[in-house]
């Protein structure tokens, strides 16, 4: 395989979550197609729109007459919360998470802290000490305001940062605030068109410290070589 990034080294990395670490399309769109119906939208143009960002922003962009935008928020968080049927985590990225220095890593994500402890709980994937949620930014995706958190949480410059992303609004959100974009295509194509690499998974993948202390990614052929 093509190595992405080859022969670059960065100090930390940060992690979207739906879509990246985690399959969560199905619950996703099961409750938002149900919203949509609701609502009177045209489910097929409208589900595309909402992944990568906050259902706060998709919400409040329809200007939708008499809604009232938190409450539909947090109802849908609730939808979210109790559907957790087919969430997975994507191919090989337990095993890559798992084998980081847990201060080199985060995950940054659009959804609210309680729905990303769930979807990671039922994925079996583990959580970072260090996680920037949605509720904890003025601007979501694609604002670079999460990355941006999160790489002064992680004490990294973004620019010396890795962005694992697979939705539009995320790989804007990494390219604004600076970093290095990998984008992960397992689960969907809406990312279609960007210039960034690209893999399918983790599954070829592992992290290794250099000389530098500083992360590389490097093949398992490679990495066992």
């Amino acid at each position: 395989m093509s190595l992405p990034h080859s022969g670059r080294a960065f100090g930390a990395f940060m992690f979207d979550m739906d879509g990246t670490i985690l399959s969560s399309i199905a619950s996703t769109e099961r409750v938002w197609s149900a919203w949509a119906v609701r609502h009177g939208l045209d489910v097929e143009s409208f589900l595309p729109t909402i992944h990568g960002v906050r259902a706060y922003e998709t919400i409040r962009n329809l200007n939708l007459p008499g809604v009232d935008v938190m409450a539909e928020v947090e109802a849908l968080t609730q939808a979210e919360f109790d559907d957790v049927d087919g969430i997975e985590s994507i191919h090989g990225a337990a095993s890559f998470l798992k084998a980081l220095p847990l201060d080199r890593w985060a995950i940054v994500t659009s959804a609210p802290r309680r729905l990303a402890l769930r979807r990671l709980e039922a994925a079996g994937l583990p959580v970072p000490p260090i996680m920037v949620t949605g509720e904890e930014v003025t601007n979501g995706k694609p604002a670079p305001d999460c990355f941006l958190l999160g790489a002064q949480r992680l004490g990294q410059k973004p620019e010396d940062c890795l962005v694992f992303e697979d939705a539009p609004a995320g790989i804007r959100a990494g390219e604004a605030a600076g970093a290095s974009v990998l984008v992960i295509t397992a689960t969907h194509n809406h990312a279609g068109g960007t210039s960034h690499p690209s893999v399918s998974g983790y599954g070829a993948l592992t992290a290794r410290l250099d000389s530098a202390s500083r992360l590389t990614l490097a093949t398992l052929l490679a990495a066992g070589a």
